[in-house]
């Protein structure tokens, strides 16, 4: 079977996968997040933390909670890898250093899962599973939350109550994390993906020398990392090493993790406000943006650039030859537009406009369909601007899900569309702008350099974690830097969502006149998409014509 075939047929599958749960799952997720019932292991966790769990929170209270909760779990992250030597399973590897530190224990904990160090060589195994793996499973949570807390702010009225933050944290984890991360972990297991507590195995290579192949509780990780829109991995190579992803079906049903949450959710978003077609509205936009990147990247790496790739007939460079083009454009594709970070192929490795392409799709905000929980609110945001939009064209007050759109709304939505660009552009500016950090570019002089650059902060900004490897980013700078910037981009926008949510659930419901614009239909679809790739374009184009359009051009 040729790559092409082999890749429609495994797209083909993909969608008949997802599918196949979106109903269950959106559904399932719908009544877990609007049930009045606490099981009995919940009612314990909440005397433990010391909350009634029917305590209603305003939208600021919502987000001291969620602020405070990050903090706590930052610190305790970051004593841990400071602490590394003097805990059980260390595997002989000295503490980390304070700067790697920072950046690492932002990183899991802004959902990006930045990784400028190699996993196996820094991290004992306790650090990964009892650090690095519970973080992955607390800040995907994180963003479940804020999506419902701005659902609910559609849904209620005449009220200033988004729910309870502890409660949401609490079911997201127990009910819908981690079952579906236990089965999943063990259908990992049984496609070949290690899962033990070995220091490593001597074997000797090829050429007769000593190796050591490192082992761990990878599966346990690994589950999570693409289940939560992580993204980082135990080894190095992350989705590429063989023990993280052992053959193409592990690879599909890595990619399946990835979507499956960000996908259902928007049928739980249709089943909380009592309208199923606006979340398939949502869904459509999500699915034509992923489809459109997916296809574009494949046809940049598939025809290949220059005369070394045409000459061997693919731009296999920095690609397993375990996967082909296909499946690794579309594991691209999918990790740059769910915010994972994970990788099952060196993106500085593919073609200018294949490598520009996954660049783009991060700059979209990634909400197609975005990490667990914020894909849904990003888009959401977009909508509310999109009927912003639309109300301007025909001169009336803009509604949307019945609620009015006036001046404090737009000015959230603003505020929240221009942060991540602009901690971005600045990052990436000061940057290019310093000789210490302009030190750390390996291609210097290029525009490949600059695109390495840019493609870091574009990663940090919106909590991916994929990189360009031409870049040291294991420096003050950087490990500063870029921790801020993820810091920044994740709890800035969290808290303008949630004062945007209050904001809807203070108004009383408008009623749906001839004048409403109709946001379940195909119109206000192709609305917006053109807004979601309008607003990118004109925020990045400058700086993407200093770097992959003028190394692809």
């Amino acid at each position: 079977m040729s790559d092409t075939a082999a890749g429609l047929l495994q797209i083909g599958l993909l969608v008949a996968l997802l599918a196949a749960v979106y109903r269950p799952l959106g559904g399932y997720m719908a009544r877990v997040y609007t049930s009045e019932k606490d099981s009995r292991v919940e009612r314990g966790t909440y005397r433990l933390l010391g909350v009634d769990s029917k305590a209603d929170q305003t939208w600021a209270v919502y987000a001291r909670s969620i602020i405070a909760f990050s903090a706590i779990s930052m610190i305790l992250l970051y004593l841990i890898q400071r602490l590394q030597s003097h805990l059980p399973l260390s595997l002989g590897l000295p503490n980390v250093e304070q700067g790697l530190a920072f950046n690492t224990a932002a990183s899991f904990v802004a959902n990006t899962n930045w990784q400028s160090y190699s996993p196996e060589v820094t991290m004992g195994h306790l650090v990964q599973f009892a650090g690095l793996a519970v973080q992955n499973f607390l800040s995907a949570a994180v963003g479940i939350t804020v999506a419902v807390a701005l659902i609910r702010g559609f849904s209620r009225s005449r009220t200033e109550r988004l729910g309870n933050f502890w409660v949401d944290l609490t079911r997201t984890v127990i009910r819908v994390l981690l079952p579906i991360a236990v089965l999943g972990g063990l259908v990992l297991v049984a496609m070949g993906v290690v899962q033990n507590l070995s220091g490593g195995h001597e074997v000797a290579s090829v050429v007769g020398q000593s190796q050591t192949l490192p082992g761990g509780p990878v599966a346990s990780q690994e589950i999570i990392k693409e289940l939560g829109n992580n993204g980082g991995g135990f080894y190095n190579a992350n989705s590429g090493h063989p023990f993280e992803n052992p053959n193409g079906l592990s690879n599909l049903f890595e990619i399946f993790l990835m979507l499956v949450i960000p996908v259902a959710l928007t049928r739980t978003f249709g089943l909380m406000v009592k309208d199923k077609r606006q979340g398939y509205a949502i869904l459509g936009v999500m699915a034509t943006l992923w489809t459109a990147f997916t296809f574009a990247a494949t046809i940049f790496e598939v025809n290949g650039a220059g005369t070394a790739t045409r000459a061997a007939g693919a731009a296999m460079e920095g690609k397993e030859t375990r996967f082909g083009e296909w499946a690794s454009t579309l594991f691209t594709s999918t990790t740059t537009g769910t915010s994972t970070g994970a990788v099952n192929a060196a993106h500085d490795s593919y073609t200018p406009l294949g490598g520009g392409t996954a660049l783009f799709h991060m700059m979209l905000g990634e909400v197609t369909p975005g990490g667990v929980g914020a894909g849904l609110y990003g888009m959401l945001v977009l909508a509310v601007l999109a009927v912003f939009v639309a109300g301007l064209m025909v001169g009336r007050t803009p509604e949307y899900l019945r609620k009015k759109i006036t001046a404090r709304e737009m000015k959230l939505v603003s505020l929240y569309i221009l942060t991540t660009p602009s901690l971005i552009l600045i990052g990436s500016a000061v940057a290019m702008g310093l000789e210490t950090a302009r030190a750390s570019i390996f291609n210097t002089g290029s525009p490949h350099g600059f695109s390495e650059v840019l493609y870091a902060f574009t990663s940090a900004g919106n909590n991916n974690g994929s990189a360009f490897g031409g870049l040291s980013a294991n420096v003050p700078f950087y490990n500063t830097a870029l921790g801020l910037v993820m810091l920044l981009s994740r709890f800035l926008p969290i808290v303008l969502v949630l004062a945007l949510a209050g904001s809807f659930a203070r108004q009383q419901p408008v009623p749906v006149n001839e004048g409403t614009l109709p946001t379940h239909k195909a119109l206000f679809v192709t609305m917006l998409v053109g807004v979601v790739v309008i607003v990118t374009g004109l925020t990045y184009f400058p700086a993407l014509t200093l770097g992959p359009l003028a190394e692809g051009l």
